[in-house]
């Protein structure tokens, strides 16, 4: 018996890359178990973006993090065992519902800053939308691992969060898009960067180790693979 993944969603784009990552990666994670199709119960509970974006304008974390304790009340009532959250800005938020929510959650950033350690980086760039650039989300959980976060400029980080939310999280992927982070990537490779963290759910749709002038850190897929490793780690130790 696997555990039963909770995913409180924000955006879609990236909530959907999740949640198609869990069930298409699930199989292997289980072992081949069920013809190939096997994946641990998953639920998910998604707000208006709009509801957080009216938050996140008017610099409310309280706000923001009762819409997520909200989301996790219900995938609670659904028979969740844990959260996962696959939106890095609302992570700001994390300080008002972790003391208070129903059931464990997974930190998104702590998952990716492991993964950072893992492979021996120790210079990071940190891309994602101006709330998340300008938030201490990242620096702190890579700074407990020894590793130096980089943000981008203010104009290349209002560009990036335009794309974002102009763009990415409305489903338009677009060839200039890919440009404008690879053109970002690169200064941030000549700043000494040894890598940078897709601190977008939706980035990882456009850029990818394949067309990025740095190693990538995909923090949708990072926490799809950790919210597998601790549902199908139950199992391993025989469920209840």
């Amino acid at each position: 018996m696997t555990q039963h993944i909770g995913i409180v969603g924000c955006s879609a784009e990236g909530a959907a890359l999740c949640y198609r990552t869990i069930c298409s990666e699930g199989a292997a994670a289980m072992g081949g178990q069920g013809g190939g199709h096997a994946h641990p119960e998953v639920s998910m509970h998604t707000h208006s973006l709009a509801d957080y974006v009216a938050c996140l304008e008017r610099g409310d974390l309280a706000g923001v993090g009762d819409l997520m304790l909200s989301s996790a009340r219900k995938l609670a009532r659904a028979g969740a065992d844990f959260l996962i959250c696959p939106d890095n800005t609302i992570h700001q938020a994390f300080d008002h519902v972790a003391a208070r929510s129903p059931l464990p959650w997974l930190h998104i950033a702590t998952v990716v800053a492991d993964e950072a350690a893992s492979r021996g980086f120790r210079r990071v760039g940190v891309t994602g939308t101006r709330w998340l650039v300008d938030s201490a989300v990242y620096p702190e959980k890579l700074a407990a691992r020894g590793i130096a976060a980089v943000r981008p400029t203010d104009a290349e980080r209002d560009a990036i969060d335009r794309t974002i939310m102009d763009e990415l999280v409305r489903g338009l992927f677009r060839p200039e898009a890919v440009v404008r982070f690879q053109a970002v990537f690169a200064r941030m490779k000549q700043a000494g960067c040894d890598a940078v963290v897709l601190g977008c759910t939706e980035i990882p749709l456009v850029m990818h180790d394949g067309n990025s002038p740095l190693p990538t850190l995909d923090s949708t897929r990072l926490l799809a693979r950790a919210a597998l490793r601790r549902a199908t780690a139950f199992a391993g130790e025989g469920g209840p």
